[in-house]
């Protein structure tokens, strides 16, 4: 056990077992089911071949290993566009005889953690694996539902982001430093005053720190900001011992729709869109002197190529630094994979909601289920 939370080996003999894997196959897709049934094409693997060691371990010990898995947003009903048809023919050619169940989410009872549902999933099984990170912040019934009545366990990529990500949270290596960006402050704002309490440094970019420039009278023309939140960004300014890190300089648009640059005020009309280049040097500066390093939101709209500088220099610190290195998932991992970066940093979350979830509390639903399973 880990954290107090069983791993496949506390299962004990697999062999002539029935196990349920419940994996993170919410895979990108590429275009459209045509007339023909033809089915969408699958853009990147990654997280099939993720899952692979732990459907392996259990195979390679005799087990029957069903998958299973939700894909997209499908509303509590069958859509052919979210069918898991190309992600069980890609798992077919990586782990054959590899079950796989229908999109989770064709059926309302998955994210209503309906007993009934979970019933369903569960019938027929003898062991229960939760290999899904990124879903695992969730209390949908194939996360915390098969805990309360199977010996369970977590697969080998969950237990490798839990072991990742409360070793920062529990056992920093100092200087740590956290670097947030994104649109809002609402969507961070626990991990932020979390996070502040572990961290040496917290470097903020992206649309959020406007909120934090509000919270200090500044001029932000027409940049995104959350005007409700700038009463808990001054709370936390004036809370933060000088840990955070705003941007000095901004990129953007002024009035005339015209790419500007400005100090830490942007003029009436303007809106920002990027940290500008002498705060991505700052950023990159405060990377470097780190021994670790978490990083979740990217400075700026990355993927347009005019507001993409700040992005690409921090992601450039990540890759150079000799700090351990994680990066929270999300927009992050795809920063870097646009830059091609993502085999240079040390650990890529595979949920980003999950890794601030779990940083900012210690613990999500689905660890919490599997502490409870009748094996512990």
């Amino acid at each position: 056990m880990i954290n107090g939370i069983p791993t496949l080996e506390d299962l004990g003999d697999v062999s002539g077992k029935r196990v349920l894997v419940r994996t993170d196959f919410n895979v990108p897709l590429d275009g459209e089911v045509d007339d023909d049934g033809d089915h969408r094409r699958i853009t990147d693997d990654f997280r099939i071949r993720a899952a692979l060691p732990t459907i392996e371990w259990l195979t390679e010990r005799g087990a029957s290993v069903v998958c299973a898995s939700h894909l997209g947003r499908p509303k509590g009903e069958p859509n052919p566009q979210f069918s898991m048809e190309p992600v069980r023919d890609r798992l077919a050619e990586l782990a054959p005889g590899v079950e796989l169940l229908e999109n989770l989410r064709f059926d309302p009872g998955e994210t209503g953690n309906s007993d009934e549902f979970t019933a369903t999933l569960i019938e027929g099984v003898d062991l229960y694996v939760n290999d899904a990170f990124g879903a695992s912040h969730r209390s949908h019934a194939s996360t915390v539902g098969p805990p309360r009545t199977l010996p369970s366990a977590m697969g080998r990529l969950l237990e490798k982001e839990v072991d990742v990500l409360l070793g920062l949270r529990n056992q920093p290596k100092r200087p740590f430093v956290a670097v947030l960006g994104g649109a809002k402050i609402s969507d961070k704002l626990g991990v932020v005053e979390a996070l502040l309490d572990v961290v040496d440094s917290l470097v903020i970019g992206g649309a959020m720190c406007f909120t934090f420039f509000a919270a200090q009278d500044k001029r932000i023309g027409d940049s995104l900001f959350e005007r409700d939140q700038v009463d808990n960004c001054r709370r936390i300014l004036d809370q933060s011992s000088g840990k955070i890190h705003l941007p000095d300089d901004l990129v953007g648009v002024d009035a005339s729709g015209q790419f500007a640059t400005w100090g830490s005020q942007v003029p009436d009309g303007g809106k920002g869109f990027d940290i500008g280049p002498g705060s991505a040097a700052a950023f990159s500066d405060v990377i470097m002197d780190a021994r670790m390093v978490f990083w979740n939101g990217p400075m700026g709209m990355f993927e347009d190529e005019r507001f993409a500088n700040g992005t690409k220099t921090v992601a450039q610190a990540m890759a150079d630094t000799k700090a351990f290195t994680v990066v929270g998932g999300g927009d992050s991992a795809a920063a870097l994979a646009q830059f091609r970066l993502d085999d240079d940093v040390d650990h890529v979350s595979t949920g980003g909601g999950a890794s601030l979830e779990l940083l900012e509390n210690g613990d999500l639903p689905g660890l919490a289920a599997l502490r409870g399973a009748p094996n512990t």
